[in-house]
C-alpha cells in the first residue's frame, strides 16, 4: 500500500500517484443547543466519488459532552491526489441520543471545501465559520498534515504524583492530554488518558499510541503533555504541564523520564513555586504493528468458501416471489450478496477455485436431506472456477434440488474449521461467507462452532436476504458482548451480519448498494486477521512470497489434522452417500501395492481440468517410505469383496484402472468422514414426500 508521496517501487506496473494526509477537526463557540448543559458535539466528514455531485458520509469523530470549543481527537485519514478535485463537507452535530442516525442529533453547521484548499492554506490550516441554523454558528478548523510510512507503535503508562488539588469538596480529577508541535508551532492534540476521580498520586493505565499519531514518525518532534482537573460540567482546570520528544520517551522509565509538570501562571506570580506535581513514566515499549497488506505481500493467502441457504422458507424458485427466483434480467439478493463480497475476495486468491456449498435442501439422486452438499453437483470436488463459476453452479443447484430445511449453521462453520485448522502457520486465512433468509434452527451448535473456530485463521460474513427478523444473529455478531457458549468464551470476534435490506432502496443503483454492502460486511476482516496474527506471533514472510499451492490441491499431515467432528445426518440405507463420496476429491481406495507413487499423466486425478495432483512431480506421497496407505496391511478398502467402489459407471476413469494404479489420498476433507447414519429430520411424522427438484 503507497503511504508515501511516490509508494512502494513495482517494476512493470502503474500507479496513481497519491499520498496519505491526516486531517485534524477543532471547533470553536458552537451553538448551545441543550437546556441544562452545553451540547455534546461530533463532526461528521462527506465525500463525493470521482465523477459524482453526490456526498456520502465517509467517517465520524467521538463525541464530546459539554463542550462548545471542542478538539476531536479522532483523525480523519485521507489519499490525496493533486490531480483531482476532492470534495469534503464537514457537518457538526449535539448528540443526543445513542441512536446512530444523524436525525436524531441537532444539526450545529456546516462546511463545504476542497482537500486542496485544506492543504494549500498557510501553514495547512483551514479556519472558516460554520453555516448552521443561526447567523453565528461557531468556527470549525480544520489542519492537514501528510503522514509518514513510520508503523511503530508506543505502549505507555505514566503516573502522577502530589498533583494540586483543585476541587473544594475534594481531590482533583487528573488526566493527561498529549500534543504534537507543528511546523507554525501550533500544536495538534493526539491522545487523551482516562480521567482518574479524587486521586492526587494516579496511575493511569497503560495506552498505545503509534508513532505516527504522536510525532508523525520524527521522534525528535516536540511534544507537549498538560495535566488537567475534569470537572462534570465538560470545563477543566489546568494543572500543569511539561515537553518532552518521542525520542526521550522511548528511553523508558527512569530519570530521563520524570518531568515536572509547571503551571506558567502559578510560576510569575509566586517565586516559591516548584511545581504542581511530578509525572514519571512506568513502561514503554516500541513495537512495529504490520498491516494487512505486509501479511498479503508476505505470501498469505485469502480463502473464500460461499455456502448458500436452500430451505423452503426462500419460496418455491420457481415463482417471482421468491428469494431464488432466476430473473433473467435482474439478478436476485442472493446473487447480488454472492457477487459484491465475491469480487472483492477473489483478488487475493491466486488460484481463483472457490468452494462453493449449499444447506438445507433435499439432493438427488435420492431426495435426502443434506446441510452440506456441493452446488456444482460434483461427488467430491466442490470447486468453481472464479465467482462466475459459483454464479453457475448456484443457479445449476436451484433447478436440481428440493428446498426444505431446517436451517442448520453449524456443520458449515465446522466445515471450514476443519480446513483452517490444518494452517496454523499464517499462510492462509479463511473467509466463510454465509447468505440464509432465516433465523438459524442450530443456534446452540451455531455458537459452539463459532467459538471453537474463533481460534482458527478464519473469518464468517453472514448476509441476511429478505425481509426477516434477524435479531437473533446480533448475538453471533457479538459486537457489544463475547460470544460464549457452555461457558466458553471466543477467543476474538470472527462474525460480521448484514441484513441486506438496509443497503436496498427503490431506486437506488445496483453497483452502488453492492458495494456499500462489500464495504460494510468485509470492513472488519483486516483486524480479524491482523488479530489473529499478533496472538500467535506470526510475522509477514520478507522477500518476494513462494509460490502457493491452492488449497484445492494442498494435504495437510495427519498430525496436522483435528479429530473429526460428530456425523451429519444421511440416509439410513447407505452410510457414504453418493453427493459426498469423501469430500474434496479425498481418501480414493489404495491398493495392495508396496510403493507410494503420485499420478502419472494418463491417469486422471479428481481435480479440474488444468490442475495437477497435490504432490510435485518425484515427491513422495505423504506417507513414511515402504508403508502402505492408512490401511492395515492386506486389508482391502471398507467395502465388501467383490464390491465396487460408489462411484457411477464410468464417472471416473481412475476408478476403472484400480489393477495397474495406485491412488493416494488427495487432499484434506472439509466434509467430516461418514461413519454412522443418522435419522431423518426430527420434525417430520410422515415419510418426506417423493423427492422433486426445483420446488
Amino acid at each position: 500500500m503507497a503511504t508515501g508521496m511516490h509508494g512502494e517501487f513495482r517494476p512493470g506496473s502503474a500507479t496513481v500517484p497519491a499520498t496519505k494526509v491526516e486531517i485534524s477537526v477543532s471547533c470553536r463557540n458552537l451553538l448551545d443547543k441543550d437546556v441544562m448543559s452545553k451540547s455534546d458535539p461530533m463532526c461528521v466528514l462527506y465525500m463525493t466519488a470521482l465523477g459524482s455531485t453526490n456526498f456520502a458520509e465517509y467517517e465520524r469523530t467521538e463525541m464530546i459532552k459539554n463542550n462548545l470549543n471542542p478538539d476531536f481527537v479522532h483523525k480523519f485519514i485521507l489519499n490525496y491526489y493533486f490531480e483531482e478535485l476532492q470534495r469534503l463537507k464537514f457537518e457538526v452535530y449535539d448528540v443526543d441520543s445513542p441512536k446512530s442516525a444523524l436525525t436524531a442529533h441537532d444539526f450545529l453547521g456546516g462546511l463545504e471545501c476542497s482537500l486542496g484548499e485544506i492543504l494549500g492554506s498557510p501553514n495547512q490550516r483551514l479556519e472558516k465559520p460554520l453555516r448552521g441554523p443561526s447567523k453565528n454558528s461557531g468556527k470549525i478548523i480544520l489542519s492537514g498534515e501528510e503522514l509518514s510510512d513510520c508503523k511503530d507503535v508506543f505502549t505507555m503508562q505514566f503516573k502522577g504524583t502530589k498533583l494540586d488539588k483543585k476541587d473544594f469538596f475534594g481531590k482533583s480529577d487528573p488526566y493527561l492530554v498529549f500534543h504534537r508541535c507543528n511546523e507554525d508551532m501550533t500544536y495538534t492534540l493526539c491522545h487523551k488518558t482516562e480521567v482518574i476521580k479524587n486521586n492526587l498520586n494516579p496511575v493511569w493505565k497503560p495506552f498505545k499510541l503509534s508513532v505516527r499519531a504522536l510525532c508523525n514518525g520524527d521522534l525528535d518532534r516536540t511534544i507537549k503533555v498538560e495535566c488537567f482537573d475534569w470537572n462534570s460540567d465538560g470545563s477543566s482546570d489546568f494543572i500543569g504541564e511539561f515537553k518532552t520528544n518521542g525520542r526521550q520517551l522511548s528511553e523508558g522509565p527512569g530519570s530521563a523520564n520524570h518531568y515536572e509538570l509547571i503551571n506558567p501562571k502559578k510560576k510569575s506570580k509566586k517565586k516559591s513555586y516548584r511545581n504542581s506535581g511530578t509525572i514519571d513514566m512506568l513502561q514503554c515499549n516500541v513495537e512495529k504493528v504490520h498491516s494487512f497488506l505486509d501479511f498479503i505481500r508476505g505470501g498469505t493467502q485469502i480463502n473464500f468458501t460461499v455456502a448458500i441457504d436452500f430451505t423452503a422458507s426462500n419460496g418455491n424458485p420457481s415463482q417471482p416471489t421468491s428469494l431464488h427466483y432466476i430473473n433473467p434480467y435482474q439478478p436476485n439478493q442472493y446473487a447480488k450478496a454472492l457477487q459484491a463480497v465475491g469480487e472483492i475476495i477473489q483478488d487475493y486468491d491466486s488460484d481463483k477455485m472457490f468452494p462453493a456449498l449449499g444447506f438445507g435442501a433435499r439432493v438427488p439422486p435420492d431426495g435426502r436431506v443434506s446441510h452440506e452438499f456441493f452446488l456444482n453437483g460434483h461427488p467430491n470436488n466442490p470447486f468453481c472456477a472464479g465467482i462466475e463459476g459459483v454464479m453457475q453452479a448456484y443457479q445449476q443447484s436451484i433447478r436440481s434440488v428440493q428446498l426444505y430445511g431446517p436451517t442448520n449453521f453449524a456443520p458449515i462453520v465446522n466445515h471450514v474449521a476443519r480446513f483452517a485448522a490444518a494452517y496454523p502457520d499464517g499462510s492462509n486465512y479463511f473467509i466463510l461467507l454465509i447468505i440464509t433468509d432465516g433465523i438459524i434452527s442450530d443456534m446452540d451448535q451455531t455458537k459452539a462452532a463459532i467459538v471453537s473456530a474463533s481460534s482458527l485463521p478464519m473469518s464468517i460474513i453472514i448476509v441476511g436476504v429478505g425481509p426477516a427478523d434477524f435479531s437473533a444473529m446480533e448475538e453471533l455478531d457479538a459486537d457489544k458482548t463475547r460470544l460464549s457458549s457452555r461457558g466458553q468464551y471466543a477467543e476474538r470476534d470472527i462474525v460480521q451480519f448484514v441484513p441486506f435490506r438496509e443497503y436496498l432502496s427503490a431506486g437506488s443503483n445496483a453497483m452502488l448498494s453492492q458495494a456499500r454492502l462489500a464495504k460494510e460486511v468485509l470492513a472488519e476482516v483486516p483486524d480479524q486477521l491482523l488479530l489473529w496474527m499478533k496472538a500467535r506471533g506470526i510475522n509477514p514472510k520478507e522477500g518476494p512470497p513462494q509460490q502457493h499451492t491452492p488449497i484445492g490441491q494442498a494435504v495437510p499431515t495427519q498430525q496436522q489434522q483435528p479429530p473429526p467432528p460428530q456425523p451429519q445426518q444421511y440416509n439410513q440405507q447407505q452410510q457414504f452417500p453418493q453427493q459426498h463420496q469423501q469430500s474434496f476429491s479425498q481418501h480414493q481406495f489404495p491398493q495392495q501395492q508396496q510403493q507410494q507413487q503420485p499420478y502419472q499423466q494418463s491417469h486422471q486425478a479428481p481435480y479440474p481440468q488444468g490442475h495437477q495432483a497435490p504432490y510435485p512431480q518425484g515427491h513422495q506421497a505423504p506417507y513414511p517410505q515402504g508403508h502402505q496407505a492408512p490401511y492395515p496391511q492386506g486389508n482391502q478398502a471398507p467395502y465388501p469383496q467383490g464390491n465396487q467402489p460408489p462411484y457411477p459407471q464410468g464417472q471416473h476413469q481412475f476408478a476403472q484402472q484400480q489393477q495397474q494404479q495406485m491412488i493416494v489420498p488427495q487432499q484434506q476433507s472439509i466434509t467430516p468422514k461418514r461413519t454412522a447414519p443418522l435419522p431423518p429430520p426430527t420434525t417430520a411424522t410422515a415419510p418426506p414426500p417423493p423427492f422433486a427438484p426445483a420446488t
